[in-house]
């Protein structure tokens, strides 16, 4: 189980990592903003679930040999539901109203929430990794 929880949280970072800070970047810098906000829309609500399936299994996995880190795991599947039932559809309604402020601020609230799970799940790769 140690191992498994391990590979899963690490898969979650990877994905987390890749999109955030290269596929999303990436789409910015290589399509026109008509077509990369759209596009960019689609895509998230499948990243949440990337998010939420891989913390969720690796929090059941580390339940049974460290409960600490699966309460952290289990805190990062929390704030994604909350991320993409919440906070996405609120951030995609201050797109379509224009409404600048309040989109960069939501926005870099779910910067935030990324980051913060990116922290987190390096944080339990260190402390699982320590157990296998």
């Amino acid at each position: 189980m140690v191992e498994f929880s391990l590979l899963v949280t690490a898969l979650m970072f990877g994905g987390t990592v890749l999109y955030a800070f290269g596929f999303a970047a990436f789409v910015f810098t290589a399509l026109p903003a008509d077509t990369a906000s759209p596009l960019i829309r689609r895509a998230f609500p499948h990243f949440y679930l990337f998010v939420l399936g891989t913390s969720a299994l690796a929090a059941a996995a580390a339940f049974f040999f460290d409960p600490l880190s699966a309460t952290i795991l289990g805190a990062i599947a929390l704030t994604t539901v909350y991320a993409r039932q919440i906070l996405m559809p609120a951030i995609n309604r201050a797109t379509d109203e224009g409404a600048k402020s309040r989109f960069k601020k939501l926005h870099g609230f779910s910067v935030v929430i990324t980051l913060v799970h990116i922290a987190a799940a390096g944080y339990v790769i260190v402390k699982i990794a320590g157990q296998a």
